[in-house]
């Protein structure tokens, strides 16, 4: 029996996108055991994931070269086939190497790719999906066509968000670590201000994400507008998606959880571009961009703090009449 390792101890986006690495190794090696090794505060995304064996955690907040240390020789007692590293990453790259695997894999921008029994180009921009580069890796040993990412939302988390479902609904999630990849609040507040009365409008984000969920229901006009930001877990948060009229989101982690529940999508991109390689993948999905050719987009893969040439025109410039075309 296969024993193997996959490790994304990046954001919650690229986690949910290295499920599909999961789906296909678990279709072409049904009975191997799976470990998943991921940054601390992630590990809810996998919970009770029926093809993940075991969670790996890295607490890379607090003494992180320590727990650093601790996790190799956690990894090198697992005595692991094969090591699937999805990171480009120094530290992943030692974890990597002192595995000890009869076969590791990285891309070949990891500083210790070297050291790897196979390593694999690496481009951004090309238009290749991240889930495309991913399959790279994996591409030589499993079966088949690169799969999708895969959620699993327990049926207590159904179950959990089956109140919100009582009529029509669209969720929107409006926010993102980086600045420029938000639609601004104004424009979400004058998009929330032209959607039928007769839908339920729920906000969504995490704890961090409630004041500006705030912000945006309390200048909207619509009286169906409801602020779930911080009271849903991720998957809870999936579940809810899953049957959505529409979600509305930006390039960010929303975006992926719609693509793993195969939830009808239309995101916007401001600062970021498709090509990329971090679009929707969902049945029902359209993506929302300027129609402006301007010099400074994308101002960098993954957004900035804030706008350099300060008018955010990559995002003033999007029509709402595009967001509304669905609803």
């Amino acid at each position: 029996m296969q024993k193997i390792l996959i490790i994304q101890t990046a954001f919650i986006g690229d986690v949910i996108l290295a499920t599909s690495v999961l789906e296909n190794i678990h279709q072409s090696y049904p009975h191997a055991e799976i470990h998943f090794l991921l940054r601390k505060g992630n590990e809810k995304l996998l919970s009770g994931h029926p093809i993940v064996s075991k969670v790996l955690i890295w607490d890379k907040k607090q003494a992180k070269y320590p727990e650093l240390l601790k996790l190799i020789r956690k990894v090198r007692t697992e005595k692991y086939d094969k090591v699937i590293n999805l990171q480009r990453f120094a530290s992943t790259g030692i974890i990597t190497a002192c595995a000890a695997a009869n076969n590791s894999i990285g891309f070949d921008k990891n500083p210790f790719s070297f050291l790897f029994s196979k390593k694999v180009n690496h481009n951004i921009g090309n238009g290749l999906h991240e889930v495309e580069r991913n399959y790279a890796l994996i591409s030589d040993f499993v079966d088949g066509a690169v799969l999708p990412p895969k959620l699993y939302p327990s049926p207590d988390d159904f179950l959990y968000v089956k109140k919100y479902k009582q009529q029509d609904y669209i969720c929107i999630s409006p926010t993102s670590v980086w600045f420029t990849k938000q639609f601004p609040a104004d424009r979400w507040v004058a998009f929330i201000n032209k959607i039928p009365k007769r839908y339920k409008i729920f906000l969504l984000g995490g704890p961090d994400d409630l004041s500006a969920c705030e912000g945006i229901a309390s200048k909207a006009k619509n009286e169906n507008c409801v602020v779930l930001s911080g009271q849903l877990s991720l998957l809870q948060s999936a579940a809810l998606m899953k049957n959505a009229i529409m979600n509305y989101v930006n390039d960010s982690a929303p975006l992926h959880l719609c693509s793993a529940m195969n939830a009808p999508v239309r995101a916007v991109f401001c600062s970021t571009v498709p090509e990329f390689g971090f679009g929707p993948l969902s049945d029902n999905s359209e993506i929302v961009q300027t129609k402006k050719k301007l010099a400074c987009r994308p101002c960098g893969l993954h957004g900035l703090q804030n706008c350099k040439i300060e008018n955010f025109d990559c995002a003033y410039s999007i029509e709402i009449g595009e967001l509304l075309a669905p609803v």
